[in-house]
């Protein structure tokens, strides 16, 4: 498979660690009007902590830009993980469905990115999770502020994609997002890191990876975006030609320690209402009531 933009060693290291960081994908200057919307809608000062009532929220949005406009180098990388843009769904965008964290257990002592940390989730509280779900083709963490050490970035288990990939395969009925035992999966990982970066950088990481939020001790503005990008088709883990596996479709395969498989769902696919779309729903509602709108 050749690529558009990721190098031999980006996609390596994709396959082994289960994500790779684009820095600079867009104007930091562009990233700084979208913290300033934010805090807008929000009614809070950006220069005074006091008026920052909540610790985290999640934000809905109504503001949206196309990825292959907006950052294009982003869009050739997702190519290359999902094996071409006529495998990904159309459109694909970015919005301000902003996830705020400015003070997340500041007052506690601080946890290292560890098994021991709260939250550890696989992401996709919207649907029925089987091994070749095309409803999250890959895990996107934008940021639109810099996310620094200690300051709230998003912990994440590299090693995680094989333990998740053989879960999903022992499991063919599919499996919900509240049936997932996280404690247990996060029981076989070894190896955490934190997402640290700067406004502007853009992390692609496996569907698998199993992810947290952290602590924000210094009471920093973090804002990132989590958008998921959807495949037209579930994904396929026999393909006749194996030069045509996606490198997120191999990470599968590496996970499962094979080199072809044969995935069939025992169970229907669905769609789940989270409560989360319920609460971003009614903040949207208070919001253009404010406004007048």
């Amino acid at each position: 498979m050749t690529y558009r933009t990721l190098t031999s060693a980006e996609i390596d290291q994709f396959l082994e660690k289960g994500y790779v960081t684009l820095k600079n994908a867009f104007p930091r200057e562009v990233a700084a009007q979208w913290e300033r919307d934010c805090f807008e809608r929000l009614g809070y000062d950006p220069q005074d902590r006091s008026t920052w009532t909540e610790a985290r929220i999640h934000m809905g949005g109504d503001k949206y830009v196309e990825v292959p406009e907006f950052a294009p180098r982003v869009w050739d990388a997702m190519c290359d993980l999902l094996g071409g843009e006529d495998r990904i769904g159309k459109p694909c965008r970015w919005s301000d469905h902003f996830i705020v964290n400015l003070a997340v257990g500041a007052d506690e002592p601080w946890r290292a990115p560890g098994p021991t940390t709260p939250g550890w989730h696989k992401d996709g509280d919207f649907f029925r999770h089987f091994l070749d779900s095309p409803e999250q083709g890959l895990l996107v963490f934008v940021n639109w502020t810099d996310v620094v050490h200690q300051g709230g970035p998003t912990y994440v288990a590299t090693d995680s994609v094989p333990v998740v990939a053989k879960f999903l395969a022992e499991h063919p009925e599919g499996v919900l997002p509240q049936e997932f035992n996280f404690k247990a999966l996060l029981s076989e990982c070894k190896d955490f890191v934190e997402m640290t970066g700067e406004a502007g950088d853009v992390t692609l990481l496996h569907p698998y990876t199993l992810h947290a939020a952290s602590q924000n001790l210094l009471r920093a503005s973090r804002i990132i975006t989590n958008p998921p990008v959807h495949l037209n088709e579930p994904m396929v883990f026999n393909r006749p030609n194996p030069d045509d596996f996606s490198p997120v479709e191999l990470g599968v395969l590496r996970g499962l320690g094979v080199d072809s498989y044969d995935f069939r769902p025992t169970g229907q696919r669905e769609r789940v209402v989270p409560e989360r779309v319920r609460r971003q729903q009614e903040m949207m509602r208070r919001e253009k009531e404010k406004a007048g709108v």
